[in-house]
């Protein structure tokens, strides 16, 4: 049998937070020209509040690639919302993470990863994963993690 996205996003509805109302004059998801462009995507919690803080300061590695891993929560509770069926899309194609963190903290990529391993397990392991920029930086609200992400539709 075929891996279906939609089957793994009722596997984890039960995880997935409310998606999240727009923070400034955008729309969280976009098509055009068979592509899928998402927003940036912080770590929501269930309860609508954002997981916060910065690695190398009051998060670890552990805590923050949590936190992207919410991210990738976030981002398939916005894509249910304002897209619909995930089996129409045929691949993740890029992702951006951005880290909030401290100037010497270097493990973007690994936290980064909480996001990534979840799009694998998503849309499959070669669907999944697509290229891929982790980089550190100050975020809006304090929040740990935000990343924007590309899908390639079918």
């Amino acid at each position: 049998m075929a891996h279906k996205p939609s089957d793994v996003l009722r596997a984890l509805r039960p995880e997935l937070p409310p998606a999240p109302p727009p923070a400034g004059l955008y729309k969280p998801v976009i098509v055009s020209g068979g592509m899928l462009y998402v927003s940036g995507q912080g770590p929501m919690l269930q309860d609508g509040t954002y997981r916060t803080g910065r690695a190398g300061a009051d998060l670890d590695l552990a805590a923050a690639k949590a936190a992207a891993r919410q991210v990738g929560l976030t981002m398939l509770a916005t894509l249910d919302a304002h897209f619909g069926d995930l089996d129409r899309i045929e691949c993740l194609v890029k992702t951006l993470g951005m880290v909030n963190c401290t100037p010497d903290f270097m493990d973007h990529p690994l936290v980064i990863n909480g996001f990534s391993e979840l799009m694998a397990e998503v849309f499959g392991p070669d669907k999944g994963v697509g290229a891929r920029s982790a980089v550190g930086m100050m975020l809006p609200g304090q929040v740990a993690v935000e990343i924007e992400a590309i899908f390639q539709l079918k």
